[in-house]
């Protein structure tokens, strides 16, 4: 014969409560095999058997609070001498009968464990319906509530702006298979231009967003199958570098304006071109012609504080650029056998590509490239 006993179940805890019998008397139950489970202010646990045989006295109901170290129930060799379902507790550890769990708001009592993952998830107990005994709340409810959230969710219609871009960007995601690669590189140019926002000779502002993508499409001049189409298992390389770049619109998705015969372009005349498409997108007045006809596109960085993003092709193109922001960090130099740290202005490059036509290590390449270039401009001749 073997004794069950509540054993300590942590610093402090010194009862705990019998919530479910997973056994009856009567039934055989195997050594380690889960017993019972209980309750107390910190947890719930489920108790394996001490020993293999059949439970002959259950000595603890479901619903009793239990101090740690008393018999909760006795497991025999046979079930012979099987007593009734619950009888009273050895004097030695008594089983303390009183209520043990606190009612909720509607009649169903909770024990402690289950009010707190409640409270803490912000569910109201009066809502549930307990799977328990009795119609008790268990852990299991709570916690399946709780990971639900509360039921007063608002539906909200989404815009037509917002229904095109999903529908595009789902048949891209299930199209093509997607890779991604970034790098980090370090651009001392941008250390040359002011605070303010630089503009060119024109007086048309010159964004980070600029500068970059006029590097990105000279790169492309010798990575030209990232400038293409994906078509019937065919890659079609186009000759001429059309750069659509991301734009946000309040509440309506997104749109991306296209910056065609890109190729050949300054810093200056790709500015122009870029307010003239954004002063266009601001009073929607985008043509057709505006939208169409993209090879290859910018995503640029979507905040300040943005270190990179992994955009979604814009099907049938093979390749995004996602541009993050140039933020000051310190970079360490090497040089005549000692290390130097200056300030230094960090940018992090992202391409999203079709695999079907291109590799990491490639795209990686492509990055490089466009970071060489980029810190090679020469801003007298560019603005």
């Amino acid at each position: 014969m073997a004794e069950v006993t509540l054993p300590s179940l942590g610093e402090s805890v010194t009862e705990g409560i019998i919530t479910k019998w997973f056994k009856k008397v009567g039934d055989v139950v195997a050594r380690d095999e889960t017993l019972f489970e209980v309750s107390t202010d910190k947890v719930d646990s489920e108790m394996p058997s001490p020993a293999s045989g059949v439970l002959q006295q259950i000595l603890a109901a479901e619903g009793d609070t239990v101090q740690t170290g008393a018999v909760v129930a006795i497991i025999g060799e046979s079930a012979v001498e099987a007593g009734p379902t619950v009888v009273a507790a050895p004097t030695s550890a008594p089983v303390e009968a009183r209520p043990a769990r606190v009612p909720g708001a509607n009649g169903v009592v909770v024990s402690p464990v289950v009010r707190r993952i409640l409270a803490d998830g912000g569910i109201d107990i009066s809502t549930l319906t307990g799977t328990g005994v009795g119609g008790a709340i268990t852990r299991r409810d709570a916690e399946r509530a709780v990971a639900q959230g509360p039921s007063d969710a608002v539906a909200v219609a989404l815009s037509k702006g917002q229904r095109r871009m999903g529908a595009h960007m789902s048949a891209s995601a299930l199209a093509a298979p997607h890779g991604f690669v970034a790098i980090e590189i370090d651009v001392p140019l941008f250390a040359a231009l002011t605070n303010e926002r630089p503009t060119t000779k024109d007086g048309f502002a010159v964004s980070d967003e600029v500068i970059i993508t006029v590097a990105a499409v000279r790169a492309l001049g010798e990575f030209a199958f990232l400038n293409a189409y994906y078509l019937d298992n065919e890659l079609l390389l186009e000759p001429t570098v059309n750069v659509g770049f991301t734009r946000h619109l309040d509440d309506d998705g997104m749109l991306v304006p296209v910056v065609h015969a890109a190729a050949g372009l300054t810093v200056r005349s790709l500015a122009r071109r870029v307010v003239e498409l954004d002063e266009r997108l601001q009073q929607r007045a985008l043509t057709t012609d505006d939208l169409l006809g993209g090879t290859f596109t910018i995503a640029g960085a979507p905040s300040e504080h943005a270190l990179w993003s992994v955009p979604i092709l814009i099907q049938p193109q093979v390749a995004v650029l996602s541009i993050g922001a140039v933020l000051e960090r310190p970079v360490v130099e090497h040089g005549e056998g000692a290390a130097t740290i200056r300030i230094g202005h960090r940018l992090v490059l992202g391409l999203s590509f079709d695999h079907r036509v291109c590799d990491v290590a490639t795209a990686a390449a492509y990055l490089e490239r466009v970071g060489v270039l980029l810190n090679g401009l020469d801003l007298e001749s560019e603005w």
